[in-house]
């Protein structure tokens, strides 16, 4: 038992619930970890993973992903980190882009507008030539992180906490007592009783939800992500450009995803998915067309599966109060905010008091309750 005398499970081997799980640990709490097959096997393994605040975010959304930054500059700043975390900026061009350019620099986001000739100097891999002619928006203090060697790392801290880790649980359901939370019921039979627990379970939180009479918006959609072998590149910087994102990826490959590539993706019967070698062979051109010296691209491999995104596109954080004992975690911006949400969760677990840093956030916002 730890030193809180709560129990609690934490589902969902994700970035989400990784963060949440060591945060509850490190504050002394008696946590289980339990998912349904590996770490990082679900969003988070297929994720560009681009740390930012680069939209035109409300003001509470903004705020919490500033904060999600400059918690992953802190963890990078570890001794021996296991972890992938770069802030080489990230670089967009485009349409709307000198419009959100002019709207970043209205609200203090670091911003700077480049021609042609600037981002060859200070863009390295980029063929200036695929830059659109009124030139490419940087935003110097963005980043990427490579989830899976984050996983990796969180759940390394966990079980220093003394956490417990369980994969290959297969399917969870929260199991109650009343209108309490007694436990979650794994997918291989068990019960691992809980006085609280969190669901971070991607796209199955909606349904998991429903299921209790609780409505959550689902936006949720296909993602696909490609990854490439190692190649000679110089690409420090995140792009975003019409048509492909790219960035590193630790090793000296780059990832790539696309929202017309997604669009291909098609999703068969039984959770399985296709994607057509005309999908990849398309995002591997793309990528060549904007890199320096455009590289001849192979795919290593490619992720495939859904991606969490709430219907009005904002997290969706903290206790349900239809189920004493029961939180969520369900977002699309997983990545920027995954340090930060864990953080914050797991000090609403442990203290009982509601941070209004996540008010804005509350799973309850579309009932009114």
């Amino acid at each position: 038992m730890g030193q809180d005398g709560r129990r609690v499970a934490v589902v969902g081997g994700g970035v989400l619930g990784t963060s949440t799980a060591a945060q509850l640990a490190a504050r002394g709490v008696d946590v289980t970890l339990v998912t349904d097959g590996r770490l990082a096997s679900g969003a988070t393994g297929r994720s560009l993973s681009w740390l930012n605040s680069a939209g035109s975010y409300p003001p509470a959304y903004h705020r919490l992903r500033m904060l999600g930054l400059d918690r992953y500059r802190t963890f990078a700043a570890r001794d021996d980190p296991r972890a992938a975390i770069a802030f080489d900026g990230g670089l967009r061009w485009g349409v709307g882009v000198r419009e959100s350019f002019e709207h970043q620099r209205a609200i203090g986001y670091p911003a700077e507008w480049l021609s042609r000739e600037d981002v060859a100097g200070r863009v390295p891999g980029v063929d200036p030539a695929a830059v659109a002619a009124e030139g490419a928006l940087l935003n110097p203090a963005e980043g990427w992180v490579d989830l899976p060697s984050l996983v990796d790392e969180l759940v390394h801290d966990l079980v220093d906490a003394g956490g417990e880790v369980r994969t290959g649980a297969g399917r969870c359901a929260l199991v109650r007592d009343g209108d309490h939370v007694a436990g979650v019921a794994t997918g291989t039979g068990d019960v691992l009783p809980a006085d609280v627990v969190v669901l971070a379970t991607g796209d199955a939180v909606p349904g998991s939800l429903a299921e209790l009479g609780i409505h959550v918006p689902d936006g949720t959609t296909n993602a696909l992500l490609v990854r490439t072998p190692p190649f000679d590149h110089r690409l420090r910087a995140v792009l975003n450009t019409p048509r492909v994102a790219v960035r590193p990826s630790p090793g000296g490959g780059v990832v790539l995803d696309a929202g017309w590539a997604e669009e291909e993706v098609v999703a068969r019967d039984g959770g399985t998915f296709e994607v057509r070698d005309s999908t990849v062979e398309g995002l591997l051109r793309e990528a060549s067309a904007v890199l320096a010296g455009h590289p001849d691209l192979i795919a290593e491999s490619c992720g495939v599966g859904r991606k969490p995104v709430p219907g009005d596109g904002h997290p969706v954080l903290g206790a349900v109060p239809a189920v004493d004992g029961l939180h969520v975690a369900f977002t699309h911006s997983g990545a920027t905010i995954g340090l930060i949400a864990g953080e914050l969760l797991a000090e609403e677990v442990v203290s009982g008091t509601p941070s209004p840093l996540l008010d804005a956030f509350r799973p309850d916002r579309f009932t009114g309750d």
